[in-house]
């Protein structure tokens, strides 16, 4: 199958990979991919009874099925063996068997593409794919989310966080008409770099503050500022002011905003897309979720809806509002959920044209995509061993839908668009500076 890019193969870099042993890659192949596979053994060790209750014998047999079928693809992993193709019929088996098939080609006979010989995202991709196999393959608990207690303990865990956030913003909405231009761009700026933190502001966000925030509980901000490495908020806040002043009656201003995780990230995108709205710098927002469970914390339509039920729910008053508000936006149409199972495969971007041409004419309708996350970023630039200063534009390989954006915390090593030396200089004193979480980038592409 064609990888979706009319570059000869030489002018791209290899891929990351298990076989670079030492690398990040090869770490997190080697331990992390089994340890996540042990864990999510254990959860349904743990939920047993829970089957046992909703569906009886049959709950109890299924749930033994999917634990050997990931006890089986835990010791496959492990012992470096080739990847197989997939033995399920679900809608995306067969662009699974036909990606399997390409890398064979690309291997030109130097053996199969196995876990830690092949590309680390696809055969990270292909883990997460597997594991939903072991539970869609295994009725009556192929609806079961392994990952949901883990996304549902981080929103709970994140609570302080989530209150001093609605709190501020819904002090904000009281005074936004009353905010001029440069105002008005500060706010947005600070609501994009808690989205860009997402999950690691949490903790020092609400740090020792009452829930009454009596200061604002994006001081933390500030001090985080030096760590954007590529910082280009300023041209995301032209983008939106120009299409604002263009936008006709018939022609709306589109913002689409591909997420990455549940929990407080997830509140924190809901925010930024509020903001938009309410201060007229977009008509409507379109969230893009996962269609299965996949990379442990990422959102699917399930982790949506229970986010604003959650919220709605709450007995904090602001966050109680935000939840009515956002279910509210929903019911108008303004923001609008979608998945699509492109989101899942193992192609990098570059290929979506190709293998998802509905969804790539979907995006060419929006005026600005922000992609959310370490995944997403490793997906636009095809999760190579670039150069740290090739520019994004470049490392994007011809996928250019719409101007997009992004926001993503550093935590694998592939990272483009950098100034001369700029790598260097923080590889001196910082050797893990690709793999902390520490750095950030808000990266843009007008897609020109």
């Amino acid at each position: 199958m064609a990888a979706g890019t009319a570059l000869p193969v030489t002018a791209l870099p290899v891929p990351l990979s298990g076989r670079f042993k030492g690398s990040f890659a090869y770490f997190t192949i080697k331990d992390r991919l089994p340890q996540i596979l042990t864990r999510t053994i254990d959860t349904l060790h743990r939920h047993k009874n829970e089957f046992f209750e909703e569906h009886g014998e049959k709950g109890v047999e299924a749930e033994k099925r999917a634990i050997s079928f990931l006890s089986k693809l835990r010791n496959e992993l492990q012992t470096d063996k080739p990847v197989t193709p997939l033995e399920d019929e679900l809608p995306d088996t067969t662009l699974w068997n036909q990606y399997l098939d390409y890398q064979r080609n690309l291997s030109n006979g130097n053996g199969e593409p196995s876990w830690f010989q092949s590309p680390w995202l696809y055969v990270e991709c292909y883990m997460y794919r597997r594991i939903h196999a072991a539970l869609a393959q295994n009725p009556p608990i192929d609806n079961f989310d392994v990952f949901k207690e883990g996304k549902a303990q981080n929103f709970f865990e994140s609570q302080g966080a989530i209150i001093a956030l609605c709190t501020y913003f819904q002090e904000l909405l009281k005074n936004i008409k009353d905010l001029d231009e440069k105002q008005l761009q500060e706010e947005f700026f600070k609501l994009l770099q808690v989205s860009l933190w997402g999950n690691k502001c949490d903790l020092s966000f609400s740090a020792g503050e009452d829930s009454s925030q009596k200061s604002s509980p994006l001081q933390c901000l500030e001090d985080m500022v030096p760590f954007i490495l590529v910082n280009d908020m300023e041209k995301l806040w032209l983008l939106l002011k120009n299409a604002k002043n263009r936008k006709t009656d018939e022609c709306k201003v589109r913002v689409d905003i591909i997420l990455d995780n549940a929990g407080f990230e997830l509140v924190s995108d809901f925010v930024v897309a509020d903001f938009l709205l309410s201060s007229k710098l977009a008509d409507e927002v379109h969230f893009r979720g996962k269609s299965i469970p996949w990379y442990v914390s990422d959102t699917t339509k399930n982790d949506f809806n229970w986010t604003i039920k959650q919220l709605q729910a709450a007995n904090h008053m602001w966050m109680s509002r935000c939840g009515i508000n956002w279910e509210g936006n929903l019911k108008k149409g303004v923001w609008v959920y979608h998945d699509h199972m492109f989101w899942t495969l193992p192609h990098d971007f570059s290929s979506m044209a190709e293998v998802a041409p509905d969804l790539y004419a979907d995006l060419q309708k929006s005026n600005l995509l922000l992609f959310k996350g370490d995944l997403n970023y490793r997906k636009l630039t095809g999760d190579r061993k670039w150069e740290h200063t090739v520019p994004f534009h470049q490392a994007l390989n011809k996928f250019h839908p719409a101007p997009l954006c992004s926001l993503r915390t550093l935590k694998s090593d592939t990272q483009v668009g950098l100034k001369p030396g700029q790598a260097e200089q923080i590889q001196a004193s910082e050797p893990e500076w690709m793999i902390s979480g520490k750095y950030g980038v808000v990266q843009f592409d007008p897609a020109l």
